[in-house]
């Protein structure tokens, strides 16, 4: 699937910025080299910017690997459930709770990228099994119409839109 194939009913609200910020790419290959692209780009940060915060109350970049992993793990549920034809309304999550219950800066950077690409390797997986039918079911999650295919895609832009935060305001 590629992101040109969704339709604008597949997603909305805050989803589609992410799905925006994916580009124009195939979900199965972008899954796969936005993982390595940004495992290279954490690993060419300076030591001493993992435990940094650019202002009072801002994460940490670890804290921020650790909020994708979560929500990568959110984000695979919901289309789990949608691909599945699981028409239950899905709550939202409240980030900063998931960060402030989580050890993310006592770990190491290592730690969190070898878990960061063992749930993509699972995600890979999950997508790849996944029929053209199934990735265009859509449900309800946060309040948002989004189908298991634009979840996909709101992974790598999600991953993407913190990069860029990386860049502009941790180096």
């Amino acid at each position: 699937m590629n992101s040109d194939q969704l339709l604008e009913t597949e997603y909305s609200g805050p989803f589609a910025n992410y799905v925006r910020e994916a580009g124009a790419v195939n979900l199965i290959e972008e899954l796969e080299i936005s993982l390595h692209d940004f495992i290279r780009f954490v690993q060419n940060i300076p030591l001493d910017k993992f435990d940094y915060r650019y202002a009072e109350g801002k994460w940490t970049i670890k804290d921020i690997i650790q909020h994708l992993i979560d929500s990568e793990r959110v984000f695979t549920y919901r289309a789990l459930r949608f691909s599945r034809n699981d028409k239950t309304v899905l709550p939202g999550f409240e980030e900063n709770d998931y960060v402030d219950n989580t050890a993310a800066n006592k770990r190491s950077i290592q730690e969190l990228l070898t878990e960061l690409s063992a749930l993509r390797h699972s995600t890979l997986l999950f997508y790849k099994s996944l029929s053209e039918e199934q990735l265009k079911r859509v449900g309800t999650a946060s309040s948002h119409q989004i189908s298991a295919g634009a979840l996909g895609f709101v992974i790598i832009g999600h991953q993407k839109h913190h990069q860029k935060v990386f860049e502009e305001r941790y180096l």
